[in-house]
């Protein structure tokens, strides 16, 4: 049995928890509720994770996984049908690159948070916030101009991270609206949230 170290908001989680529905290996897994800040780590499972961070994968063994790259690639490799999320030959580095720009995506986005839940107002940066935000919109633009053809091809661990990250924007970033401008990729994300895997994992509002 596997111990997924979990919060239901996080996006990171949210691409595992959809691969393990995908890979229909859910029912191996055992959740245990995690919660914490980079300030003050609450319940985080520092013990398994030096790093205090979600999601961590405890295996019967005593090993520890964690970073959802390594996760998700681990979770692949119990299943048969693994192996199509993490496709051969020069497909597979399209797929881990799509993966990457995702969670660089969440990396900007969870760094603005941060910065207007745990700092006060007056040590906010407004610069600082929106160098981040460049970060997640040229990504976007990205994914609009170059990546759609990927996106509606075969599922990949690059399409499941991507449908992960868009909706952790609506959930911490609405006002900045990243649909707009943006038509394929906002169509795409609207059809993909219709999957069983993502129904079942959507995040409380919060």
């Amino acid at each position: 049995m596997l111990t997924l170290h979990h919060s239901p908001t996080s996006p990171y989680v949210r691409k595992v928890m959809v691969l393990l529905h995908e890979t229909g290996l859910l029912d191996q897994v055992t959740l245990s509720h995690s919660t914490g800040t980079p300030v003050d780590p609450q319940s985080m499972p520092v013990a398994a994770n030096p790093l205090g961070k979600i999601p961590a994968l405890e295996r019967s063994d005593g090993c520890t996984l964690y970073d959802s790259r390594v996760i998700c690639r681990y979770v692949a490799s119990l299943s048969p049908r693994g192996a199509a999320f993490y496709p051969e030959g020069p497909a597979l580095w399209e797929a881990l690159t799509l993966e990457s720009t995702a969670d660089g995506i969440l990396d900007a986005a969870i760094l603005m948070r941060y910065e207007v839940v745990l700092r006060k107002p007056e040590g906010q940066s407004p610069d600082w916030l929106e160098g981040q935000w460049s970060k997640v919109a040229r990504s976007l633009d990205a994914l609009e101009s170059r990546w759609m053809a990927h996106l509606e091809g075969p599922l990949t661990i690059g399409t499941i991270a991507v449908a992960c990250a868009l909706p952790y924007l609506d959930l911490r970033h609405s006002a900045r609206n990243w649909r707009a401008g943006r038509p394929a990729l906002a169509a795409w994300e609207g059809a993909f949230a219709r999957r069983p895997s993502m129904i079942a994992t959507q995040p409380p509002a919060a």
